[in-house]
């Protein structure tokens, strides 16, 4: 439900949120009523944008009692040339692999890969035909899923093709994915070496694919 914001000034949350160590800039646009109908922000990329969004809405809440729906929150980030040296090194968001799961019930196989983000959880499924070029599609597909949900539907992600190679001694899985905006679309490649199995392979292939642009999916 929208709180109106009667009680403080568009200034006021302005001022709290730029006290926020990543945020540079704020403005925030109410309608005529006084409901928050857009906040935007400029930050440093020190931060997740999915983890600066949070920031905001704890940092609204705690100083007025003002829910906002994190849908009504635009993050712009600063290039990392911007960053003090010190926070330059630091890594950006990388999803961490926490299980792996696939059933085949007939000729139907459904596989669900469960990833960490920023602390939380986050399950993708896919399902389809069971057979053996099958299953890898649906493995990698099943990451993307679950990266998907982390961005909120911001971006989506459309699975070009995946396949176990052979390369000298060693065994790789790699994974060709396009990252879809409404700007157009760019197309990547990732690889991981065999140290498990395929499944662990195709997941790590994957994300690999997409790990430099993780800090930079945004939650809108």
């Amino acid at each position: 439900m929208d709180i109106r914001t009667s009680q403080v000034t568009i200034s006021e949350i302005e001022q709290v949120l730029c006290r926020v160590a990543e945020i540079k800039a704020a403005r925030v646009v109410t309608s005529s009523d006084g409901v928050i109908q857009e906040i935007h922000v400029l930050a440093l990329p020190s931060k997740s944008p999915k983890q600066l969004v949070r920031d905001i809405e704890s940092t609204i809440m705690a100083s007025f009692g003002i829910p906002v729906d994190h849908k009504k929150i635009s993050i712009a980030q600063l290039g990392q040339d911007m960053l003090p040296k010190e926070e330059t090194a630091k890594e950006l968001t990388r999803p961490r692999i926490k299980s792996i799961n696939s059933q085949v019930s007939g000729v139907r196989a459904t596989v669900t890969v469960d990833l960490e983000l920023d602390g939380d959880s986050y399950i993708g499924e896919a399902s389809g035909a069971a057979s053996q070029t099958g299953r890898l599609r649906l493995v990698a597909q099943a990451t993307l899923n679950a990266v998907e949900q982390y961005t909120h539907g911001s971006y989506s992600f459309a699975l070009e093709d995946v396949a176990v190679v052979q390369l000298g001694r060693e065994r790789a899985a790699v994974s060709c994915m396009a990252l879809v905006t409404p700007l157009g679309e760019q197309t990547f490649v990732g690889s991981a070496l065999m140290r498990q199995n395929e499944k662990d392979a195709i997941v790590k292939a994957t994300l690999d694919a997409i790990n430099r642009r993780m800090g930079f999916l945004t939650t809108q």
